[in-house]
């Protein structure tokens, strides 16, 4: 026979997992619609010129300053340990439904590059805040598994959130798309607002330099914090560097036109969703630690098998194929570890990840040109390679002996 008090609290706690399991589900939704915002530029560039009637290269540049923004997670992060997490998803999706609106109402170049800019700003405030978010609520023992559901929504926006507003670009105009994530926004606004918690301040309502300083400062006195963001910054190096021209290598080296090309993309896409699933079910069991480790050296690993299989279209396909599906796979379970690196600061980690990521991206994608146009595609893959395993090493140092500050198995969830 089963205790009253013990069935009052399996019942609370079965509550509390639906509260979670629902605040999860309105972060992704919220977190896709930034997704695409963010990225559908990118595949519609061509009929963004076209409407616009500016050269490609005016929205090549765009895209360029929308990267940059991550950079701005530098102040943003320490806002956000210090306002609340709630509070600046919020203003994260509030600047991503101010710059649609923008785009979508002037429709001119100008008002688009403001509308990116201001999408790109707003996933910088809010990457960061869900990311905390989620360390703060959800058990360490399952970290990976929420992480690595709201980190579908990244895949997700490739897979159906682009091709669907494809769609309705072609059938209503491009100007469309503005209109229709602006008004998702709204409705994720709500969502937000409505199923997660308030925030408490964490000090005093205004942040000083100073302040921010002794946050990121506190971070480089971290190893293990330095290590990850070490780790992170060439990863995304390596990563670029080949993405950036594997399209030109699969161009000439089989004769690919844009369609096939597009295939080839939309693969990629399948192996990040593989990736994020693979960490929900794997990552908790095996250890954060060490799945992080294997899955960086699993993709180091795929970037020499590129050389080694791109005799032959099938043999280059699966061999990308397994890259991006190790990297999506480490990627994820690293931003799952790093929540609990640096636990007093959480937001300012996270956000450190994501500003160095987007300096990576934007190193690799120079150094990936260079290598491609002086010595062709294996010097870019072993390259890759080789600086993907010193991310690896960096990983190593600055997890060793670490350990955990606090134990929270004992609010544990059956649901997350």
């Amino acid at each position: 026979m089963i205790a009253p008090h013990n069935k009052s609290r399996s019942h609370h706690m079965h509550s509390e997992n639906q509260k979670i399991g629902f605040q999860i589900i309105a972060a992704t939704l919220a977190r896709f619609v930034l997704n695409t915002a963010r990225r559908f530029a990118y595949p519609f560039a061509p009929a963004l010129s076209r409407g616009l009637g500016v050269p490609m290269t005016a929205i090549t540049s765009l895209i360029a300053v929308n990267q940059i923004t991550a950079l701005s997670g530098v102040i943003f992060g320490p806002l956000t340990d210090r306002w609340g997490y709630r509070r600046m998803m919020l203003a994260g999706m509030g600047l991503m439904i101010l710059g649609m609106w923008i785009g979508g109402i002037f429709a001119t170049y100008l008002s688009v590059f403001l509308a990116m800019v201001l999408a790109g700003l707003g996933k910088s405030v809010f990457d960061p805040a869900i990311q905390a978010y989620v360390g703060k609520q959800v058990p360490y023992q399952r970290r990976a598994r929420a992480v690595g559901m709201i980190e579908i929504s990244w895949a997700g926006s490739s897979l159906i959130g682009i091709p669907l507003l494809g769609i309705m670009m072609q059938w209503a105009g491009w100007v469309s798309a503005f209109w229709i994530l602006g008004g998702l926004g709204v409705l994720c606004l709500i969502g937000i607002y409505r199923i997660l918690p308030g925030d408490t301040y964490h000090g005093a309502g205004t942040v000083s330099i100073a302040t921010m300083f002794n946050n990121w400062r506190s971070l480089v006195r971290n190893r293990p914090a330095l290590g990850a963001i070490g780790f992170v910054f060439f990863i995304s190096v390596a990563n670029d560097s080949l993405f950036v021209v594997f399209g030109a290598w699969m161009e000439s080296a089989f004769g690919l036109g844009l369609a096939s090309l597009g295939f080839a993309t939309a693969i990629i896409g399948v192996a990040e969703l593989l990736g994020e699933g693979l960490t929900v079910m794997l990552s908790d069991r095996i250890g954060l630690r060490r799945a992080a480790i294997i899955g960086a050296t699993l993709t180091t690993a795929a970037y020499l098998l590129l050389v080694l299989m791109g005799q032959t279209l099938t043999m280059a396909l699966t061999a990308l194929f397994v890259l991006f599906l190790a990297f999506e796979f480490t990627v994820v379970t690293t931003l799952s570890l790093c929540t609990e690196l640096h636990p007093s600061a959480r937001a300012t980690m996270m956000a450190g990840l994501y500003a160095v990521g987007a300096l990576g991206r934007v190193t690799g994608a120079l150094t990936g040109g260079i290598l491609w146009t002086l010595s062709g595609w294996t010097t870019v893959c072993m390259v890759s390679a080789a600086i993907n395993a010193l991310g690896v090493l960096l990983l190593v140092w600055g997890l060793r002996n670490w350990k955990r500050t606090e134990d929270r198995a004992s609010r544990g969830s059956s649901l997350i």
